[in-house]
């Protein structure tokens, strides 16, 4: 095989290569080429790039990796984009069982969006007055700044994700801010893509939390600079939260062909 055909999806500004890897094809081992593919001046150019695989209790398996080329943990924005490509393929009706790295998951294809069921949170660390690390799936730090339009986003969070408390794999970085009552404004720092996104499904949910930690109720809309995501919960204490939601959008942006070798 020369070539491998994929997809092009985008979430909230948050873009993945997506491939249907059921006949197993795609030699997910090769992280450079999986890193060339997802440069943005010499490859396709994405946040990160998906397998689609069989799973025996599943209507499908993603497999995730960051831009860097290394497998990585659960994405939610890929998710949903992973949903929106299953669907639009046969591969799963409206109502979506699937397995990730952080187990299964729910999912719901809406008229336009796209509504995922994450697992449930029942730890919440504080950091400081402003800050919280929580794990969504994946592991996020948030931060409550202020005037977050001119925020050193990329500084501050390269020096946090590597921060001594988060160990060896370090953490995503958020920093949010309240826009009006229900919603927030976020900027993510992520791991694995080593730069700022332009939104973080897991990192919306972990500020979303953050924020009603602060007494917002759900739902509560996440502003990142791709678009706007909302996030549903039910807290049964402080901390600890179930019935978590990821809503948002899921679009097909292109198809193409990559080659291989």
């Amino acid at each position: 095989m020369d070539s491998i055909s994929f997809e092009k999806y985008q979430g909230a500004g948050n873009d993945f290569i997506i491939i249907d890897n059921r006949a197993g094809h795609f030699p997910k081992d090769e992280a450079g080429l999986i890193a060339r593919m997802c440069q943005r001046r010499f490859g396709i150019g994405a946040d990160g790039l998906i397998l689609i695989e069989h799973a025996p209790q599943a209507h499908f398996k993603m497999i995730y990796f960051n831009a860097d080329g290394y497998e990585g943990s659960l994405c939610g924005n890929g998710a949903r984009c992973a949903v929106a490509f299953a669907h639009k393929h046969g591969i799963c009706p409206q109502s979506v069982v699937f397995e990730a790295y952080d187990g299964m998951h729910e999912a719901e294809v809406l008229s336009n969006e796209i509504k995922l069921k994450m697992q449930d949170v029942t730890e919440v660390n504080a950091m400081s007055p402003e800050a919280c690390f929580l794990d969504t799936g994946s592991p996020h730090y948030v931060q409550w700044v202020k005037e977050l339009a001119a925020f050193p986003v990329l500084q501050e969070g390269r020096r946090i994700r590597y921060a001594d408390p988060f160990g060896p794999k370090g953490t995503n970085v958020n920093f949010i801010e309240h826009k009006s009552p229900g919603t927030i404004a976020i900027r993510t720092y992520e791991r694995g893509v080593e730069d700022e996104t332009y939104a973080c499904g897991t990192g919306a949910t972990a500020a979303a939390l953050a924020a009603a930690l602060r007494g917002m109720p759900s739902p509560v809309k996440v502003e990142a600079l791709g678009g706007t995501l909302t996030v549903y919960f039910r807290m049964l204490s402080p901390g600890h939260f179930t019935d978590i939601y990821l809503q948002g959008p899921a679009v097909f942006v292109f198809r193409g062909e990559y080659p291989l070798y």
